[in-house]
């Protein structure tokens, strides 16, 4: 199904995806916490950028997965797993997390990728984001982190 996507690791140039990385995480300031001290891989199809995944390696030993964006009119196609996969694929034999907000489709997203519910961390979406956060009708609140071993 994904035979034509192809996935690098992107080195320089952030800015150009930063409306995708933007899907995946709404404040700019976040993502320069971390962007530069992760690896970023990009899905490439018919020569446009139609995904990105940013993961950092943390000192204690877990592999997270920072922001994952796929754009949409090309999400339910197997992209996002495609990601993940390439992800996994890359760090064979560590453990991964993430965190998330409380938005049913993204749950259920991770969830079919074999990721589980681990800890929440109250209120980080509102301490740490300065407009309300609302996705398919939920105002995020707590972070949800999710794991894979």
């Amino acid at each position: 199904m994904n035979a034509d996507l192809t996935i690098t690791e992107m080195q320089s140039g952030f800015g150009s995806i930063m409306p995708l990385l933007l899907m995946g995480d709404e404040s700019e300031e976040m993502i320069d916490c971390y962007i530069n001290r992760g690896m970023v891989y990009t899905a490439v199809r018919n020569g446009a950028t139609v995904a990105v995944c940013v993961v950092t390696e943390e000192p204690d030993g877990w592999v997270e997965i920072k922001n994952l964006a796929v754009v949409p009119h090309m999400r339910r196609k197997g992209i996002g797993h495609a990601m993940l996969a390439h992800v996994e694929s890359q760090f064979p034999d560590r453990k991964y997390r993430l965190g998330t907000g409380e938005t049913p489709s993204t749950l259920r997203f991770y969830e079919s990728c074999g990721y589980r519910y681990a800890y929440r961390i109250a209120d980080f979406f509102t301490d740490n984001y300065k407009h309300p956060i609302v996705e398919e009708g939920v105002r995020l609140k707590d972070m949800l982190y999710l794991t894979k071993t």
